[in-house]
């Protein structure tokens, strides 16, 4: 079975379909889904579907786009947060400067914030960076000299020397969608080179539809084309990689348990 290891089911785009949407999950092999907190404003919606589904676990954070909106002055209401039994994760949190949507002053100390809950609770950490692989490296770097913590690069599309840094550093990189694609071949190359067990995959539902879903909404159960094309790249049977990322899955996010 396959873990779609981020999603965003509170989404609008899914309203009054995650049902459907799961059930349509599970009969394409993937069994749990992680849906991802971008908003603290939004967050008793992520944490409802959490709550109403066995199969679905959480997480708190405030995107990088939000992060002028929403600016911490400490930890604390993400630690406070992250106390109830379905938040497994702090994020997603980082960097984006590709779209810049948030001052990066703003950006950087909220992912400090974010990285400072993550070493007081021992939850992993939630990354997203985007045209910001040298900024993430340093903070991540500077940080860990404060203490360790752990955590992941999602929807992973950055260079091989983030790569590099991030499992350097213990963290877990996760393939979505965009690993699929036609023009995605330097992506798949530092892809390729990911130790299979550091590797994890997702949606980031509702972006990002893999091939040949591409052009749709996405949702967790197209995830099986991204781990289909992954084990292509590893040379390995899909049932293999299935396996590794699930396994790889529950060894980060400790507080997650499988169903069976």
């Amino acid at each position: 079975m396959l873990v779609d290891s981020h999603c965003h089911l509170d989404f609008p785009d899914f309203t009054g379909e995650v049902p459907d949407i799961l059930a349509r999950a599970k009969a394409n092999g993937v069994e749990t889904c992680l849906t991802i907190g971008t908003q603290l404003s939004a967050f008793e919606g992520v944490r409802a579907v959490a709550e109403r589904f066995d199969n679905v676990w959480c997480s708190v954070g405030i995107h990088p786009h939000e992060a002028e909106k929403e600016r911490l002055e400490s930890a604390e209401p993400l630690i406070a947060r992250a106390q109830h039994a379905k938040v497994i994760g702090l994020g997603e949190t980082g960097l984006d400067y590709f779209y810049e949507n948030s001052p990066r002053a703003a950006q950087a100390a909220n992912f400090r914030w974010h990285i400072a809950a993550a070493r007081q609770s021992g939850l992993p950490l939630i990354v997203h960076s985007r045209d910001a692989d040298d900024d993430t490296i340093t903070i991540l770097r500077e940080e860990r000299e404060k203490g360790a913590f752990n955590g992941l690069i999602h929807c992973f599309t950055g260079t091989r020397k983030l790569a590099e840094a991030a499992l350097t550093l213990g963290f877990y990189i996760s393939a979505s969608g965009i690993a699929t694609f036609k023009r995605s071949d330097e992506l798949r190359a530092v892809l390729r080179d990911v130790p299979l067990e550091r590797l994890l995959v997702e949606t980031d539902a509702p972006y990002l539809a893999p091939v040949p879903m591409r052009g749709k909404r996405n949702e967790p159960a197209f995830v099986a084309h991204t781990a289909k094309a992954m084990a292509a790249l590893k040379g390995i049977l899909p049932e293999a990689l299935a396996d590794a990322t699930s396994e790889n899955f529950f060894r980060l996010f400790t507080k997650a348990k499988p169903l069976s």
